[in-house]
């Protein structure tokens, strides 16, 4: 029983801190997605 609750703080932790980089990580992709698009546009027009 007390190997179950110790397992399961570590993987509540763990679900933690990968929802917080995968947060991170979509505004990254986000960010790229911009700066491509943004890119793209100035290609367009010239």
């Amino acid at each position: 029983m007390r190997t179950f609750i110790i397992l399961a703080v570590l993987v509540a932790g763990l679900t933690t801190t990968a929802c917080n980089t995968v947060s991170g990580a979509g505004k990254d992709v986000s960010s790229a997605g911009h700066a491509v698009t943004d890119t793209a546009n100035d290609a367009k027009g010239k």
